[in-house]
């Protein structure tokens, strides 16, 4: 369980979150094709776009960056564009950089937005990191700035991975991994939007970073303390997915988020990564006391975290966690319903859904949260929601099965009242979506019928 986060509080208390679908080539070794904006049904409210093919990376501004072919097609630097200084407010060291950009063509979204989320998936060895930002355009036909959606390396000997807080043109707002639109309610939306990707090596250096994948989640939501019920499938079906608790590691590495107990993001992490086959190594790991269990609950924690945010809830962050394992690729999202959640489910492929609640509004789960999340791994006959929640007392007791309409509405709700019976922020249907690279037709059909692909 996450203790309150301000800024959380500070984003849906300024905008109306969002909800649906989101990311088209997340599993990025299809083919072109595959990553265009299929139809929206009807009702979708967030939209998609990533770029992660050959054929992608060849597009947009190159400004001493290559497209290169290979099972995972990718960006890097070919010739570097120039030199550059990065003072880390973290470590308050400053480097020089050899870097490279990227600017994507522009995307024009299928829903005017609130929000947006950027994700990406990359390789950074020793001596390189990345800079995603995100430029959008109004519907008044203004721009926004170029925003810096995140500083990121996989490591922390470089730099200190970290988002940029409270950036603003005085319409908009970067909240942690959030842009968001400060007024949502005189009818500013965001139209369209593109990203700019820089690439940083050491002076000298050959090779340096590779990005399989960048891209962005948009999305408007109603404002809703309650949202519609959907019909379960009525078939029981459950993932065999592996089962690890936040609270055993209560106390541990304090400088990450003050230990265990707000761990729940890269606890489920994790326990996803496991279940397609990912495993830490042991000098990934060897830094961890010997004595704690689960070591790798503790490496997802020291790697997701973000020095700015001081904790390990970024949700760009904790996706592209994941894709440093071979083969795997994962995306910040939203869904629109439990009959989405579900498809993906019975497809195979887990779902790390965020929620908040009060004590009584989710039968069975024993404390209340102002953000947490857990792993969505399966649902009974009668449609009720199996979950994997690290906010348990060992390993053993992590599966919870939980009523589907009380879970259903504190999930996708934008809208809630606290103890305090003040009005505060739900998620809206937040998901981290992992997954192979290059998924399968099942699969794929599973990814497109949800709006994702």
């Amino acid at each position: 369980m996450t203790a309150p986060t301000p800024r959380r509080a500070v984003l849906v208390a300024a905008l109306a979150v969002a909800t649906a679908a989101t990311t088209a080539g997340a599993y990025g070794g299809g083919s072109p094709a595959s990553a265009a904006p299929a139809p929206r049904g009807p009702g979708r409210t967030a939209d998609n776009r990533f770029w992660y093919a050959h054929e992608h990376w060849l597009a947009g501004i190159h400004q001493g960056t290559t497209a290169v072919r290979g099972a995972r097609p990718g960006l890097e630097i070919a010739v570097p564009a120039g030199r550059t200084e990065y003072a880390d407010p973290h470590t308050g060291r400053t480097s020089v950089w050899e870097y490279a950009t990227w600017t994507s063509p522009v995307h024009r979204s299928t829903v005017p937005a609130t929000e947006a989320i950027a994700s990406w998936n990359a390789r950074t060895p020793a001596g390189t990191w990345i800079r995603i930002e995100l430029r959008g355009t109004y519907t008044d036909g203004t721009s926004t700035p170029w925003y810096t959606m995140g500083n990121w390396a996989s490591g922390d000997r470089d730099i200190r991975r970290t988002s940029v807080d409270g950036q603003t043109d005085g319409r908009s707002t970067v909240w942690t991994d959030t842009l968001a639109v400060d007024a949502p309610a005189g009818g500013l939306r965001i139209a369209e939007w593109r990203l700019r990707l820089t690439l940083h090596r050491r002076p000298g250096s050959d090779g340096g970073p590779t990005v399989w994948l960048a891209g962005a989640m948009a999305s408007d939501v109603p404002d809703r303390f309650t949202v519609p019920a959907c019909a379960p499938s009525g078939a029981a079906h459950e993932l065999k997915v592996p089962r690890y608790s936040q609270e055993t590691h209560s106390g541990q590495y304090p400088e990450y988020d003050n230990g265990g107990e707000a761990w729940c993001s890269p606890t489920s992490s994790q326990m996803t990564v496991e279940f397609w086959g990912g495993r830490a190594s042991a000098s990934a790991v060897s830094w961890v006391d010997p004595a704690y269990a689960d070591p790798q609950v503790c490496h997802a924690a020291r790697s997701t975290y973000d020095a700015a945010y001081k904790g390990c809830g970024n949700w760009p962050f904790n996706a592209a966690y994941a894709a440093t394992y071979r083969g795997l690729a994962g995306v910040v999202t939203r869904l629109g319903s439990l009959a989405d959640l579900e498809t993906l489910v019975r497809a195979g492929l887990p779902v790390i859904t965020s929620q908040s609640f009060l004590p009584g509004e989710l039968t069975g789960a024993g404390y209340g949260t102002a953000g947490h999340l857990m792993t969505v791994v399966g649902f009974t006959a009668a449609g009720d929601v199996v979950a994997n929640d690290p906010h348990s007392p060992d390993n053993p007791s992590v599966r919870r099965v939980y009523r589907r309409r009380e879970w259903e509405n504190v999930w996708l709700r934008t809208k809630r009242h606290n103890a305090a019976g003040k009005v505060v922020s739900g998620t809206g249907g937040i998901a981290y979506v992992y997954g192979p690279a290059a998924p399968g037709p099942a699969r794929t059909a599973a990814l497109r019928a949800v709006g994702i692909l």
